[in-house]
């Protein structure tokens, strides 16, 4: 049996049932389609969420209080034996290639201007905090660069705060209130939105050593240093754990660089992706299955013409070969529908909600058709065997 009359036979036995194949390939189509759109929210989502963390650079090196250990997780502020302080962030100036340090830490409390009154995210910040995490100042200035320990009294407005307490007049120069102590007003931050959560504009800033006594704090929450972007991260990274060593006596602290931190979310995400392909491949399977079935009721109705096949002397790999290139094209069929759905529904998803993370991952797309066609092929084994084992004289006395 030549190529051209296995996939003129294929064809005409596909055709000759046109509604019972389109049904048998719908399964794969739906299995085809749901990988692609669970895969394109997961690798949309994969994308947003790193995209989230590198808008504030890339060169960054959090250092927190307490030592991280073996079992996961940090001890925090509360177990470390010496917490960071301010003077740890005027020292962190001295390491090779830093070029900002960043002392924060963060509470709650009530702002009031005006006459009105919010409670919003206060972050204790020093003066670096706009460079080291490229936040850009909309009116007036950020906090100028005071001694840390003995910072002055000015505040530095969200644009949502400012929005909400001044409405269309203008903050400079007023004071405000925050925690019952008065700040003055020298700048508003540029509306930056919310980030993983965290609402960046519904926030006050405010000189790091005001807030730890606003607070009650002994030692800020984190350091956060910016180095230069041509540096070797290891090398800084070296630098502030000999400074900090030096200075405590013990490492009761946790260096983490931003890459290691992305290197992690990276992996994170990279298997909740593999995770939604893998609940959308169910879907394939469950076509597989509708594959079967329909080769199985095919071999059944066909006996005759395996049998005729046979006596004409085909071979028993030949009419394996057909009934596999039957199955084979009912998923191949499958896949390219399933492949025009998910990617349209895909594309229209992005069109009318354009806040949806959606992007298309083109490698799952692909392995998603090999496996559909792989599917295909093995629901078509069992039967395709059968047919090839049928005697000539039994199948033509049958039919």
């Amino acid at each position: 049996m030549r190529l051209p009359d296995l996939l003129r036979l294929s064809l005409g036995a596909l055709t000759y049932h046109p509604g019972r194949s389109l049904l048998s390939a719908l399964g794969i189509a739906v299995g085809v389609a749901a990988v692609i759109l669970l895969t394109a929210l997961g690798e949309g989502l994969h994308q947003f969420v790193l995209a989230e963390f590198t808008q504030f650079g890339t060169n960054l090196i959090a250092v927190t209080p307490g030592k991280t250990k073996t079992h996961g997780g940090t001890i925090g502020m509360f177990g470390s034996v010496r917490p960071l302080s301010l003077d740890d962030a005027q020292a962190l100036r001295q390491v090779p290639q830093v070029e900002s340090v960043c002392p924060v830490v963060q509470g709650n409390a009530e702002v009031m201007a005006l006459g009105h009154g919010r409670r919003v995210t206060v972050y204790g910040v020093g003066p670096d905090f706009a460079k080291t995490f490229r936040m850009a100042v909309a009116a007036g200035n950020f906090l100028p660069t005071d001694d840390l320990r003995s910072p002055r009294a000015f505040a530095v407005l969200g644009a949502k705060v400012r929005h909400e307490l001044f409405g269309d007049n203008n903050p400079l120069g007023v004071l405000i209130r925050v925690g019952g102590q008065r700040y003055r007003v020298i700048g508003v931050m540029a509306a930056k939105g919310q980030v993983l959560g965290f609402d960046l504009d519904d926030t006050v800033y405010l000189p790091t050593a005001r807030v730890l006594e606003l607070f009650n704090r002994e030692g800020v929450m984190e350091i956060d240093v910016g180095h230069d972007p041509e540096a070797n991260p290891d090398q800084v990274q070296a630098g502030i754990q000999r400074l900090l060593k030096a200075r405590h006596g013990s490492e009761d602290y946790t260096v983490t660089p931003q890459k290691q931190q992305l290197a992690v979310l990276d992996s994170v995400l990279s298997v909740l992706t593999f995770a939604v392909a893998a609940l959308g491949s169910i879907s394939l399977v469950v076509g597989g299955v509708g594959i079967l079935t329909l080769m199985t009721i095919t071999v059944s109705e066909r006996t005759g013409e395996i049998g005729l096949l046979n006596a004409l002397g085909a071979r028993h790999g030949q009419i394996m070969a057909l009934f596999l290139a039957e199955a084979a094209g009912l998923a191949a069929l499958g896949g390219a529908a399933g492949l025009g759905l998910g990617v349209g529904v895909a594309q229209l998803l992005s069109f009318a909600v354009p806040a949806l993370p959606v992007r298309l991952a083109w490698d799952y797309i692909l392995a998603a058709e090999a496996v559909a066609v792989a599917i295909g092929l093995a629901a078509g084994v069992a039967p395709a065997r059968r047919a090839a084992r049928f005697d000539p004289v039994e199948a033509l006395r049958a039919e």
